[in-house]
């Protein structure tokens, strides 16, 4: 079995979501008392989340490029970055290694290719939905539509990630409002939606609407544990 390396901490409510994930994955394929081999290393979501409001990608690259490198030394095979957002330098972090770095679009793009849809609705923070580097991947190596919520349902959701979902708040009105917005995506022709943030699935679920969500999250985790255990 292969040493999972995870880059964490943004935020580190979603990476437990990782950790449990992988872990309760390998007891399920494995059984017995086995459990996951994982270099993690987490930072802090303050000074990421400063770099993202400033704008500057440059260093943000930067800083996660050297935790990278901190996960490798430890023993990872290959690198997880546990948040859709920060793969917006996943160039600069893939640069800074010699282990391979799975890339959580790549999970959500085959999921999406293996159930034959054409067009989906993603949402996320204000970066993943308006900056090209997610959507245009999924678009150019998948062959699939991407749409986004209207400007101010983007707004909607930005913040309730950043004011309550890092926090571990989770309220009953904003899962209501991200379930219209689903809705609202879907009526506009996506046969599925991207839950392009990490923290998204501690909101919604599959049960909670007739719409396929795509949690990113547990896509990235199926993907890490496919490597670990057949590559």
């Amino acid at each position: 079995m292969k040493t999972i390396g995870i880059l964490g901490g943004m935020s580190w409510e979603s990476t437990q979501t990782y950790y449990r994930g992988l872990n309760e994955g390998v007891r399920n394929r494995l059984g017995g008392y086995h459990s996951a081999p994982v270099c993690l290393v987490s930072v802090d979501f303050a000074e990421i989340e400063a770099l993202q409001r400033a704008g500057d990608w440059e260093a943000a690259g930067r800083y996660l490029a050297i935790a990278a490198r901190q996960v490798q030394a430890a023993g990872a095979d290959f690198l997880l970055i546990a948040t859709n957002t920060m793969h917006r330098v996943a160039d600069d972090v893939e640069a800074a290694i010699d282990i391979p770095l799975l890339h959580i679009a790549d999970a959500a793009g085959q999921a999406l290719q293996r159930d034959g849809v054409s067009r989906v609705g993603l949402l996320g923070t204000r970066f993943t939905m308006q900056q090209a580097f997610y959507r245009e991947r999924i678009e150019s190596r998948f062959d699939i539509e991407v749409v986004t919520p209207e400007q101010e349902e983007q707004e909607f959701i930005h913040n309730v990630i950043f004011d309550e979902l890092v926090h571990g708040t989770v309220s009953d009105d904003s899962r209501n409002r991200f379930l219209s917005i689903i809705d609202h995506l879907a009526r506009r022709g996506a046969q599925g939606v991207i839950l392009g943030c990490t923290e998204i699935g501690m909101l919604v679920q599959p049960t909670d609407t007739r719409i396929a969500l795509y949690d990113t999250s547990m896509l990235h985790v199926e993907a890490a544990l496919n490597k670990a255990l057949n590559d």
